[in-house]
């Protein structure tokens, strides 16, 4: 019999949120999986440090998209298909139901989770700078409970969160958004391609502005939105801009060309939402 890269890897099928949660304390150390789009091509390549994996794709209480008390709730296994189809989150958070439609092709949608996409903590994740600019918070589930942690707060470094080993994220809150929303995201095909630079944005009194792909987290930029927000020239927001971004040079793109599209990108922003 042939063996492959995956042959040795354990897998654990929790029946119920709970159980998962207790095999994630009991069984450690546990990796966390679903719609596993970026998790597969590292097992299959013999990449994958952890050997026991927790399957979470059948529970289904965390695919769940609902609104409570105005605020929109989004389980952490949604996928991105299941995001476009929402009326909810086309009413209430367009600028997500865009960035999901631009992810991978239509197989991807259909298995990739916004949870997964969070957790992944990658600077290019596509939906980041969406819940971002939204102003999104996560739950956290443990066996101990729960916690809401700001979106912002969640990145402690590249690929780095806050999450503790034994908790779960469980849901998206989205509280509701006033002004124009917007998201453009740059890559080198118009589909299926990692991006280049991301960027999403409202149009408000006091705009909201997040990008990835510019810096080791998904990042707002306060100087900017503050310069928008008090009128001055959008030369002068764009100079701002570029004081508050870190890119690099790197197989996609180089820092240059990323902070020219940048630049262009809160030009385009400001101009089509007037």
């Amino acid at each position: 019999m042939m063996r492959t890269a995956i042959s040795s890897l354990e897998l654990l099928q929790p029946r119920s949120v709970t159980e998962a949660l207790r095999l994630l304390r009991e069984r450690a150390p546990v990796l966390p999986m679903a719609g596993c789009t970026d998790l597969y091509v590292s097992a299959n390549l013999g990449t994958l440090a952890e050997r026991r994996l927790l399957s979470l794709w059948h529970l289904d209480p965390l695919r769940r998209i609902e609104l409570r008390a105005g605020v929109l709730s989004i389980g952490a296994l949604a996928t991105y298909a299941e995001i476009i189809r929402s009326p909810l989150a086309r009413t209430h958070i367009p600028m997500l139901v865009a960035a999901s439609r631009e992810i991978g092709s239509v197989q991807v949608q259909n298995r990739g989770t916004i949870g997964g996409n969070i957790v992944n903590a990658s600077p290019a994740g596509d939906t980041l700078p969406v819940l971002a600019a939204a102003d999104a918070t996560l739950v956290l589930r443990s066996l101990d409970g729960s916690r809401r942690v700001p979106f912002g707060r969640f990145y402690s470094g590249y690929r780095k969160t806050v999450m503790r080993p034994d908790e779960l994220l469980v849901a998206v809150e989205i509280p509701p958004i006033e002004g124009r929303q917007w998201f453009r995201k740059v890559g080198t095909r118009a589909a299926q391609a990692i991006s280049k630079v991301v960027m999403a944005a409202v149009r408000a009194p006091r705009p909201r502005i997040a990008l990835g792909s510019v810096a080791p987290t998904v990042v707002r930029v306060p100087k900017t939105e503050e310069a928008l927000s008090a009128g001055c020239p959008i030369e002068e927001a764009q100079a701002l801009l570029q004081s508050e971004i870190a890119p690099i040079d790197d197989l996609r793109s180089t820092s240059a060309y990323r902070r020219r599209v940048v630049a262009n990108l809160l030009a385009r922003f400001w101009e089509q939402t007037a």
